[in-house]
């Protein structure tokens, strides 16, 4: 039970009415009215804190010391041992002969109710580059064709128009600005790959953003050797995420999120050339305008130009 610290029955208030008794010599049974406790009780805890001093003055676990009927520390141990092996709840109950019941609460305890408690996530390991253009992060999501207003917005699966298509749009993010390049392209193939890495190096380069670093995914469009080519044109180092990673790619992961949200689900667009005109003034949006996180609530053009220039560009 959690007690203010203030409360006058605290461990601070039972101090106090210690020392009345024990220094002041006041009357124990006048000192447990004055608390409003009875006298039994004052007299418990100065019990207590002659044997423990000031440390039996705190509450103790209302836990037994002893259960009879708790499970067996051997059994719980071959309970952990069996579901570390993926053994269902039902089928280790089986094998051990416990009710099911004893070893679901068992699991819940460990924290391995859930298989995904068997293998919990790794850390997150943050890391951010000091210069613009060190690292460039790029990705591709593939996005649907939209012939009418589609499922995402009517809710009815039944309408959905089959066989128009992909389109994929093609993210480039800068590690240490965050400033965002994103073009749709028909295709994800090498030739659609090279021609958006050249045209985001030039953007980026009018930005004054000189690209040391690029790290795609692990696209065969990626891994191709005439796009390392056009990486070495361009001066470039190409870069490899870890295989079946996307966190290695993270912050082009969390872009990608962000634009499927704020741009392209955000309104029922009559068609895909709709929701490609809207493309250009959104990501002005997000690099001009619209407040980042990881950048104390500023947009990612506040890493390249000073305040003052920032308000001049969009006065």
């Amino acid at each position: 039970m959690k007690i203010h610290q203030n409360a006058p029955w605290s461990p601070r208030g039972r101090a106090d009415a210690v020392r009345r008794v024990l220094e002041q010599r006041q009357p124990a049974k006048t000192v447990a009215a004055a608390f409003g406790v009875s006298e039994r009780t004052m007299h418990k805890w100065l019990a207590r804190f002659r044997t423990e001093g000031a440390a039996g003055l705190h509450d103790r676990s209302s836990q037994p010391h002893q259960v009879p009927g708790a499970t067996p520390a051997a059994v719980v141990a071959q309970i952990e041992r069996l579901r570390r092996q993926r053994w269902p709840g039902p089928r280790i109950a089986a094998r051990l002969g416990v009710p099911r019941s004893t070893v679901s609460r068992i699991l819940r305890r460990l924290g391995l109710g859930r298989l995904r408690g068997l293998d919990p996530p790794p850390p997150a390991q943050r890391y951010e580059r000091a210069t613009p253009g060190e690292l460039l992060h790029v990705d591709v999501k593939k996005l649907g064709r939209i012939g009418r207003v589609g499922h995402r917005i009517t809710g009815d699966r039944r309408s959905r128009v089959r066989g128009i298509g992909w389109e994929y749009a093609y993210v480039c993010v800068d590690d240490a600005s965050r400033m965002a390049y994103v073009e749709v392209l028909p295709t994800e193939r090498q030739t659609g790959a090279r021609g958006f890495l050249r045209r985001a190096v030039g953007w980026l380069g009018r930005h004054g953003i000189r690209v040391a670093r690029v790290m795609p995914d692990n696209g065969s469009a990626f891994r191709s050797r005439r796009f390392a080519t056009s990486c070495t044109r361009l001066g470039v180092r190409q870069l490899f995420t870890r295989p079946y990673t996307p966190r290695t790619n993270g912050k082009a992961e969390r872009f990608i999120q962000t634009l499927l949200r704020e741009w392209a689900y955000v309104r029922p667009y009559p068609s895909s050339a709709d929701r490609r005109a809207w493309l250009p003034s959104w990501v002005h949006f997000y690099n001009a305008h619209r407040p980042h996180t990881s950048l104390q609530g500023r947009p990612p053009l506040s890493r390249l130009v000073s305040d003052d220039n920032l308000v001049s560009l969009h006065s």
